[in-house]
This record gives C-alpha cells, structure tokens and sequence, in this order.
C-alpha cells in the first residue's frame, strides 16, 4: 500500500476524533445556559477528558500490538460516539460521564498512528510525515468550528451531538477494508494485562532515556497553551469581544486552519533545516507573541487582524506537535515507538488537565479570558528558553 494509504487513514481518524472532542467546547455558551452553569467549566470537561486519555494512552502500545493500530482506533472512534451520545443527555453527571469516554477513545489514536506510521516511513520524512498527519488534530477543530455552529442553526445542541457522534461510527466502519493488510503485525497470541506495571511501563522508558523526557516536558506545557486556546477562545470571544456564536466559530476555524498549515510547515523545517528541538524552541517564543497578542484583542480591533493574530497562534500553538511526535518516535528504542509514544503523550495530556482548568480559574478569578492568555504567554516563554539553553548545550558538548 505503500507510505500514502497510511497516512490517508491515520489522518482521517485523527481529525474525526479532534471533532468529536472539540464539539462540546464549541458549543459551551448555548448548552452550559441551558445546563444552568458557567461556560467556564468546559475546562472541566477537558480536564475530565484527557484525564481519561492519559490512562487509555499508557495503555496503547501494548493493546496496538495485541489488536493492531487500525483496530485499536476504530474500537477508540466508537468509543468518541458512546461518550457524544451521554453528552447529549441534559445532566451533569451524564456530561461527565461522556467526557471520560470521549477520554478513553482519543488516548490510544496517536499511539496508534505512531505504531503505523513508524514502520511505513523513511527516516528523512519522519517530521514532515507525522507533522501531516497530525494535522488532523486542527483539521478536526476546524470542522467542529465550521459545522457544529451551523448544525445549532438547525437542530438544538443534544441533536447536534448526535449527529456529530454518527460520524464518528461512519468513520469507523469506513476503515474496515484496511483492517486486514495494516494491521498485519499483531501479535494475536500476545496478552494484554491491565496491571499497574502496564500501566508505569511507558513512564519509565521515558525517563529512561533523556531525549525523550525533554520532548515530555516540552508537551507538557505546549499542550497546555494549545487546548487552552482551542477550549476557550469561543467563550472568550462570546463574552468579552462581543462576538455571535457563528463570527467565534470562524475565528476559531482560521485558528485551527493555521494549526494546519504550521503543523506540515514546522515538520519541513525542522527535517530541511533546524531540527527538531530547535524548532521547538522557536515555537515557544512565537506562542508567547501570539498569547500577548490575543490577551490585548478588543470588540474593536478590525475583524481581519483578529484573524491575522488567531491564524498566527494556531500556527504556532497548535503546530508544534507533528515535530515532537516524529521525534519521540526517532528517539524510542526499536520497534517501541507506540509505548513511547503513549509514555510521552501521559505527560501532554497531564498538561491538558492540569491547564485548562487553570486557565478557567485564572480568568473566573480576574473576571476576564485575557488574564489565562497572559498566563499562557509567560509560560510559553519559559518554555521555549529552556529549550534554548538546552540546545545550546547539546551542540557544545557535540563540539
């Protein structure tokens, strides 16, 4: 099938599963008024998720192994849908029920992907291959910024959730055929336990090896800036620019369009040019900028810039992650590149649920979004310097 039907079905799977975790933040102002509670808890609500995807993601390698990475992602996509279809019920303890799910089914896709694309690749296309790829992430935002608003235009928030949920099966069954052929490196008599050792084995061969608890690290806080903005910048053009639902939409989809274009472009620097904690460190300046920038947006500041400056952070803040997983993946240890992978992933989506909450509480406390996107800013910068610094070390002692 070559390296092309791969990354096809693995890019596809990823931006259905960005849709579907995406869908709820996006319409947080219409469903939480009528939940009767803040928009603001939607941080809760990806706290919860990637709560759920952490403990699934440390479990992936050796589950992809035992069923393969095409079978593993269905059964995750179906998961997604369950999760959608109890968000659609009007109680709290069912919302949050839903979120786990959604949780559980998006932790293993990347691990997955990883496992795929890691065998089907040449080593010099790796950043620009997984950066691809993971452009399904923005291109799922983009989706959910694009259609859900115009699904809410028709059909209330619980329909628009079910419909959003069918997709999600729809996928699933589509990559059937390739089921077979892809998923041809299983071990089916290996078994998979759901021990405590399962689930610490991929922690510890990340910190094991140094490359990759720096890339940990570093997703740790850039995930942190990325579902943050992705969460709340609806709510916070809703609320504090005066923005309509649909007008936050868009904006939100030129931020993930940006995130796509920034994901391919950042893996083609990072492989041509800069390498890739370089790059990495580039991007954690550029975030800083573009976090400023964001905080200071006013209902008067020209639609156009708004755009501008939203494209601008997707770029940076949402195209980060191609470059830290072909990374991850060239660093692990042969043939371990999904428990790597999932080890890594432990310590993003650790800053997702740590971050978004906080970035609701910060800007609950201030009465204000800006004071979470100054908060982004700061840590961002730190970020890229670190990485600087170590950099820099890197090629001293290479010297």
């Amino acid at each position: 099938m070559g390296s092309w039907g791969p990354l096809f079905i693995t890019l596809l799977i990823q931006a259905m599963a960005s849709m579907a975790l995406l869908t709820l933040p996006v319409m947080a102002p219409v469903a939480a008024k009528d939940l009767a509670v803040s928009p603001a808890l939607v941080g809760l609500y990806i706290a919860i998720s990637y709560g759920g995807a952490l403990m699934s993601t440390l479990l992936a390698g050796a589950v992809v192994a035992r069923f393969g990475a095409i079978r593993v992602s269905q059964f995750s996509l179906l998961l997604c849908a369950f999760g959608l279809l109890l968000c659609a019920v009007p109680w709290l303890p069912a919302v949050f029920m839903g979120a786990v799910l959604i949780g559980w089914g998006y932790g293993p896709i990347t691990p997955a992907s990883s496992h795929l694309l890691a065998r089907t690749t040449a080593p010099h296309q790796m950043a620009l291959v997984f950066s691809i790829k993971q452009t399904g992430v923005p291109l799922g935002g983009m989706m959910a910024g694009a259609i859900v608003p115009l699904l809410l235009l028709s059909m209330n928030w619980h329909a628009s959730l079910v419909v959003v949920a069918a997709a999600c099966v729809l996928c699933s069954v589509l990559s059937q055929p390739l089921r077979a052929p892809l998923d041809a490196d299983r071990k089916v008599g290996q078994p998979v336990t759901f021990k405590l050792a399962s689930f610490a084995q991929p922690i510890r061969l990340v910190l094991a090896h140094r490359a990759l608890a720096t890339m940990a690290g570093c997703s740790f806080v850039f995930s942190m800036v990325q579902l943050s903005l992705s969460t709340y910048l609806v709510t916070y053009l809703y609320d504090d620019l005066s923005y309509g639902l649909v007008g936050a939409g868009v904006a939100l989809s030129f931020t993930q369009a940006g995130g796509v274009v920034g994901r391919v472009a950042w893996g083609y620097v990072a492989d041509r040019w800069l390498g890739a904690r370089l790059t990495l460190a580039l991007l954690g300046g550029l975030i800083a900028l573009s976090a400023l920038a964001t905080a200071f947006l006013t209902a008067s500041t020209p639609q156009v810039w708004v755009w501008v400056i939203l494209s601008i952070f997707g770029a940076s803040a949402i195209g980060w992650n191609g470059v830290y997983l072909a990374e991850v993946a060239r660093q692990a240890p042969k043939g371990k590149a999904s428990m790597a992978t999932g080890g890594t992933l432990a310590f993003t989506y650790l800053g997702v649920v740590l971050g978004a909450p906080l970035f609701g509480a910060l800007s609950s406390f201030f009465g204000t979004y800006r004071a979470g996107f100054l908060a982004l800013m700061v840590a961002s910068a730190l970020c890229g310097l670190v990485l600087l610094l170590n950099q820099r070390r890197a090629a001293d002692a290479a010297t």
